[in-house]
């Protein structure tokens, strides 16, 4: 649902309600941080959020594995594949900035180490898929004035549902939504669990995953909207809030 233009995100930003949500969870993340963060943050704070998102994110993939199994290296396959991903995503921001493409491939290999064989990890699907990540990367590293909410949500939208990869689109999506809060200053130290909000709305998730797919500008206009709640759930989600786990 990318549309190629000189803004590309500049005509989603303007459809009705979806700058003013997105300022508003904003603002919400920014308090939050401010008001709670900046004195108390530590690399443990960090690395909980992690484990939270890795727990949300393997059980939007179908893990059965509860967080105290993640807090302890345990869980099912698709729980050690997300713990696994979680444990190198922050160190991929500087390349999301300026090599988007080897950032995903890296995101990828990691995510699909032990389901995929050695020659399709971090590889696109067929050209129709490989086109996807290109716009995906022209995306991430197109100017532009539209909020960097947006452009977590919409990159996260395309992987999820171009589905580029052999695997773990979902989960690489995820990641790479996180990935781009902290890459663009909204969170720098990943403190806020956008995976955990999407899984606290998780038929919302879904059905709107769906209708970006499927539902042209309406869908990518409902897809913004609903990014905004998710994304406030995913602040409410961080250990700031909620004490250790």
């Amino acid at each position: 649902m990318t549309r190629v233009s000189r803004d590309p995100l500049a005509w989603l930003a303007e459809l009705e309600g979806v700058s003013s949500a997105l300022a508003a969870t904003r603002d919400g993340i920014d308090v939050m941080l401010r008001d709670r963060g900046l004195r108390r943050t530590s690399p443990e704070t960090t690395a909980e959020s992690l484990a939270r998102g890795a727990h949300a994110s393997a059980v939007l993939e179908g893990s059965t594995s509860g967080l105290a199994d993640l807090s302890e290296g345990r869980g099912d396959a698709v729980a050690q594949d997300a713990l696994r991903l979680s444990a190198v995503l922050l160190g991929n921001a500087p390349l999301l900035g300026s090599a988007p493409l080897q950032a995903l491939a890296r995101l990828h290999a990691v995510a699909a180490a032990t389901s995929l064989p050695e020659e399709q990890l971090g590889r696109p699907r067929d050209a129709a898929s490989a086109a996807l990540l290109r716009r995906v990367a022209d995306l991430l590293l197109a100017p532009t004035e539209a909020p960097a909410l947006l452009v977590a949500a919409v990159a996260h939208a395309e992987i999820a549902t171009g589905e580029p990869f052999g695997s773990h689109n979902g989960m690489v999506a995820r990641a790479v939504e996180r990935l781009v809060l902290v890459a663009r200053g909204v969170d720098s130290k990943s403190l806020v669990v956008p995976e955990a909000g999407h899984l606290a709305l998780r038929p919302q998730y879904e059905s709107n995953l769906r209708g970006y797919r499927d539902g042209g500008e309406r869908g990518a206009h409902a897809w913004a909207l609903y990014a905004a709640e998710a994304f406030a759930a995913g602040a409410e989600a961080s250990p700031l809030r909620r004490g250790p786990a």
